[in-house]
């Protein structure tokens, strides 16, 4: 029925966009994560795709699962790693900025106009 077709073409966009989303945080944080991390990240994507791929909704369901789950146990690490960066980055400005935050807002001049009709 179309509820059931509907179902299915939602599920199957869903591993679309988690496959979209895994391999631009891998490209994004693949550095911070361990070998050990990541390994079943990339297994679990592999699954995602090949289910997206057979449009197989159990499949998809069981694989977005064990992704998410992957994903889980390498925020931790990846947290860690944007903390040192955070906790490096105060150093770097003061030293090369004079300690002034850059507000974006340099160079601001009020003008005024008159509207020609």
């Amino acid at each position: 029925s179309d509820k059931i077709e509907k179902e299915k073409v939602e599920k199957i966009n869903q591993a679309d966009s988690q496959i979209f989303q895994t391999e631009k945080q891998l490209k994004e944080y693949g550095d911070k994560i361990s070998a050990d991390k990541k390994e079943p990240i990339e297994t679990a994507l592999a699954k995602v795709k090949e289910a997206h791929k057979l449009q197989d909704i159990a499949a998809i369901d069981t694989s977005v699962a064990e992704l998410n789950a992957a994903w889980t146990a390498a925020s931790e690490e990846i947290y860690k790693a944007q903390a040192a960066t955070g906790a490096e980055q105060p150093q770097a400005d003061a030293t090369t900025g004079g300690g002034q935050p850059n507000t974006g807002e340099d160079h601001v001049e009020d003008a005024q106009f008159e509207e020609v009709k």
